[in-house]
């Protein structure tokens, strides 16, 4: 595997991780206002939600890069010996740096920087996209590169 590669799909695991975690972030702090009873129509759920992957995103992307990388890194020579349990090895890698990520700012910070996190529920659903991003990037790892046929 080359590393130009495996970078690449650590670049797309966390471009799925960015962009998920930002919509979970931005859902659950729509629903705790909701929950007010204050009616949010869709268009403002959408235009929340672009705005938050503008301005919230690009700070998260910082935030699961390194621990994505760490994560991922540390799963190859676990998913080298356990190659049947390959895609559960990364997919609990992803999982556990977003996880990390999130638990260790929570209590390194004295506020909870992602709202979603205040609870169980939104701190899994948060790491549930490091999780895809782990499926992710072991699927553009185990993807075949296609060969261009000569005629």
């Amino acid at each position: 595997m080359s590393t130009v590669r495996w970078l690449l799909a650590w670049l797309a695991a966390l471009a799925v991780a960015t962009v998920l975690g930002s919509i979970v972030q931005t859902q659950f702090n729509l629903a705790r206002i909701a929950a007010l009873d204050t009616a949010i129509p869709w268009s403002m759920r959408l235009e929340t939600t672009l705005f938050d992957l503008a301005s919230f995103a690009p700070l998260w992307a910082v935030i699961v890069a390194l621990g994505l990388l760490i994560a991922l890194v540390a799963a190859l020579p676990v998913a080298r010996r356990l190659p049947r349990m390959r895609t559960g090895v990364f997919v609990l890698a992803g999982f556990l740096a977003v996880a990390t990520s999130l638990v260790v700012m929570n209590a390194m910070l004295p506020v909870t920087p992602v709202g979603a996190a205040r609870t169980t529920g939104g701190l899994l659903s948060m790491s549930l996209t490091g999780a895809l991003a782990g499926w992710v990037h072991v699927r553009l790892l185990t993807r075949k590169p296609t060969r261009q046929g000569s005629g």
